[in-house]
């Protein structure tokens, strides 16, 4: 196997179940036993082909039970996000580019050699340059922003110039490549791991997938070698339907083609960042019907009007004035299945990388290659767009990234390789889609204005036509302190010394307005 000549990922599983293996069995057992619960140490290897029996069937909740918390180091970003957060079953708690800043060196160096490696290391230097030319051109626009938004602040200059510079920091980053690497906690399920190392040879990393899922999973196997009874065989990167597609369609790839998409997509969005494009036609007559049958009421004896406010006014509903999101173990909540929204969106990887993390609103994100495009395809946020000095800047630093990788592809390295010189703000398209219930919990999050700024926006987007279909759902969609004003909880922000410094429950969606 090619080898990285970046720092290998190291892998440690640092938290496990004591006996995992046995664990499955003795709850699969345990299903069909009339003396009760079995327990792991009853397990012999006689009952080793049960395990078979019930894995090769399917029936794998068994091996859901035991969970393996892994320590990464020294993986891409680019990685995290078309692989380990690519999916619902997992938690992370990964290292923040907002609030942490980047350090020269800490980025993944594909097998390259001779002159295309000497070039991809140049362009990485060429980031990095820009990243901390950038956080620096940033702070007057920053500054005027700031003291805007707090302008007794201002008095007091020097002791807000860490805030400012987290603001810059956050917007810089745009500009590092997603081969930055990142360092977590990552927690999945026996069953996951298993699905990972089955899969791991796919789009859009699959040298990076191969070498760290390998790891996990040699330190399972050292942990239990038990899991060697089940453990199937990587699936080869040309059986999976994604390279077989993006193979027999190659000439779809050329770049004309690949520019009439990425136009074809930019325009059905009308101008916004995220499109809502479908949604079931009786969102509104069908949530009030499910709340007045959680209740045995009649239509005469609750309207829909009152149903849904039974149900999403933070009056009505004291749910939503805690700090823990129970509306999945509340029967009248649990009613926000049923309403369903979908969403064509556009967004930086830096801001998807946040987006894909509410693993509830999934989303059909794209083979990242088969949307490249040799002209520059990037998001500028709202900050660089407010300072033209910056905004120059970062279009500079935008040509000569793309100018990097266009002359690498003409040496013939492989796209998988290319791929990590893409800037953070690389334009990520994809739909995406919800129910109400886990809609209305990430509009609480994004729409706060603590929250990323490109995400906010996106939010903002999609509760503005939310308002304009289901008007009586739509107005109920807010951030956490228009909740808590709703419900009468003090204070009505919950973010403590972050408060924003906007009264934002005081605000309807169409003023909602942000420079940082």
């Amino acid at each position: 196997m090619n080898t990285f000549h970046s720092p290998e990922p190291t892998v440690v599983l640092s938290k496990a179940f004591t006996t995992p293996f046995q664990n499955a069995i003795a709850t699969a057992r345990t299903c069909y036993s009339s003396k009760g619960i079995i327990k792991d140490s009853q397990i012999s290897d006689k009952h080793f082909p049960l395990a078979q029996s019930v894995y090769h069937a399917g029936h794998h909740t068994v091996f859901s039970h035991a969970y393996f918390q892994f320590e990464l180091s020294n993986i891409s970003r680019q990685f995290i996000w078309s692989f380990l957060h690519s999916h619902p079953y997992y938690n992370s708690e990964q290292v923040s580019q907002r609030y942490v800043e980047i350090k020269a060196g800490n980025f993944a160096v594909p097998p390259l050699n001779g002159e295309a490696l000497q070039l991809y290391r140049d362009t990485v230097e060429f980031q990095m340059a820009a990243y901390g030319k950038l956080n620096t051109l940033l702070k007057p626009a920053a500054e005027d922003a700031y003291f805007k938004r707090f302008p007794a602040r201002l008095k007091n200059k020097e002791k807000y110039s860490k805030d400012i510079q987290k603001k810059c920091q956050e917007i810089a980053r745009y500009v590092i490549p997603v081969s930055a690497f990142a360092y977590m906690y990552h927690t999945i399920s026996g069953i996951t791991l298993l699905r990972y190392y089955r899969l791991c040879n796919q789009f859009d990393t699959p040298l990076e997938q191969k070498i760290v899922i390998e790891k996990m999973v040699q330190e399972l196997l050292r942990f239990d070698p038990l899991y060697k009874v089940i453990l199937e065989e990587e699936m080869p990167l040309e059986e999976t339907p994604e390279h077989k597609l993006f193979t027999e369609n190659r000439s779809h790839y050329e770049q004309s083609p690949r520019k009439l998409f990425l136009e074809e997509f930019d325009r059905s969005l009308d101008g916004r960042i995220s499109k809502l494009v479908d949604y079931k036609v009786h969102n509104e007559a069908i949530l009030a019907q499910s709340a007045r049958e959680v209740l045995g009421l009649t239509q005469k004896e609750m309207s829909d009007t009152e149903a849904i406010r039974k149900v999403l006014d933070p009056s009505q509903n004291k749910i939503f004035g805690e700090s823990l999101n129970l509306s999945t173990l509340s029967k009248l909540s649990r009613t926000m299945f049923h309403p369903h929204y979908t969403f064509r969106k556009k967004l930086s990887h830096a801001a998807d990388s946040q987006d894909q993390r509410h693993r509830m609103t999934p989303a059909s994100r794209p083979i990242l290659m088969a949307h490249f495009s040799d002209e520059p395809d990037y998001i500028t946020p709202a900050l660089v767009e407010y300072d033209q000095s910056a905004k120059s800047y970062y279009s500079e630093v935008m040509e000569k990234t793309w100018n990097a990788m266009r002359r690498l592809k003409q040496m013939n390295v492989a796209d998988e390789f290319v791929m990590y010189l893409l800037p953070n703000a690389v334009a990520v398209r994809f739909t995406e889609s919800s129910d109400l219930l886990n809609l209305h919990h990430k509009m609480s999050m994004r729409l706060c204005y603590l929250a990323q700024e490109e995400i906010w926006r996106a939010s903002v987007d999609e509760v503005e036509q939310i308002q304009a279909i289901n008007p009586e759902i739509g107005k109920f969609l807010l951030p956490p302190c228009g909740i808590r004003h709703l419900a009468d909880i003090r204070p009505y922000c919950p973010e403590g010394d972050r408060f924003c410094g906007e009264r934002v429950w005081t605000l309807n969606i169409k003023n909602y307005n942000r420079i940082i």
